[in-house]
């Protein structure tokens, strides 16, 4: 009997989870995770930039880098709504708890956090099993490519976030917690700021043996030709564009991104 009460206490908070009907979803990367999680069908309303999955474009807008619209919320009359903890205005997140909103914070750090996040959403679901098996599987690819490089040694990057100003993250903010699974060591990772600005100054003194700028941004990788010979970087021609609207979600899909930087750091150190 005794086994029974403890094992009722710790399930009994995922059996009192309410199923969702009516899901909003507040930023680009929770729209992927509540389809991860098996929510996709119960999304009613979404954030600017929710392009993934492509049925997310047909959502309507209720969220933008300006701010949350409340009152459409409201009227939209959800019983879950997912926010960004540090993307989302806050005072706009406390505007929804005021009015009795269920909000559920999502903010991974991590590549563990993704997986965590899904299964704590999935708890929301009709058919939980979807995004316990979505987090499982997440799991498993990040074992399988860990497995697989598990002997890189360290390599000094850069990452370009932006151009102008000109920026980068520093260690502990995504996605840097990419390019350390793979070895990468952060020539920025002391920067007291999470996104600092930085000179090309500040590059050449730190010479990186490789830069990531993004495809989205062409230009950015044809800027650094003019340091060819003060960067090892560009002597070595180590200048790789990535897909930023992947690398910059912490979702499912930057495995795609992982198995990239993880072979590219490989294939560096086997020319060494």
């Amino acid at each position: 009997m005794r086994r029974f009460l403890v094992l009722f206490f710790l399930i009994a908070p995922s059996i009192c989870i309410a199923k969702a009907e009516r899901v909003i979803s507040l930023a680009p990367h929770t729209t992927e995770l509540a389809y991860a999680a098996g929510l996709g069908d119960k999304l009613v309303a979404v954030s600017d930039y929710s392009d993934y999955p492509p049925q997310a474009k047909k959502l309507e807008r209720v969220a933008n880098y300006q701010g949350i619209k409340v009152e459409r919320i409201l009227e939209l009359q959800p019983d879950l709504v997912i926010v960004w903890r540090s993307g989302n205005s806050p005072k706009d997140i406390e505007k929804l708890k005021q009015f009795g909103i269920h909000l559920f914070y999502s903010d991974p750090q991590t590549l563990e956090d993704i997986a965590l996040d899904i299964e704590k959403l999935s708890t929301y679901s009709e058919f939980p099993q979807i995004g316990y098996k979505a987090a499982q599987n997440f799991k498993k690819q990040l074992i399988t490519i860990k497995a697989k490089y598990q002997k890189q040694h360290q390599v000094r990057y850069f990452y370009q976030l932006s151009s102008t100003p000109l920026m980068t993250v520093s260690q502990g903010k995504w996605p840097s917690e990419i390019f350390s699974f793979c070895g990468g060591e952060n020539i920025f990772s002391d920067a007291g700021a999470p996104y600092p600005q930085v000179s090309v100054e500040q590059i050449i003194v730190r010479n990186p043996e490789v830069i990531f700028t993004s495809k989205q941004s062409p230009g950015q990788a044809e800027v650094w030709q003019q340091w060819g010979n003060h960067i090892e970087a560009i002597k070595r021609q180590q200048v790789l564009p990535l897909d930023s609207n992947i690398l910059s979600r912490p979702t499912p899909r930057v495995i795609t991104s992982i198995e990239q930087i993880c072979h590219y750091f490989s294939s560096i150190q086997q020319k060494t």
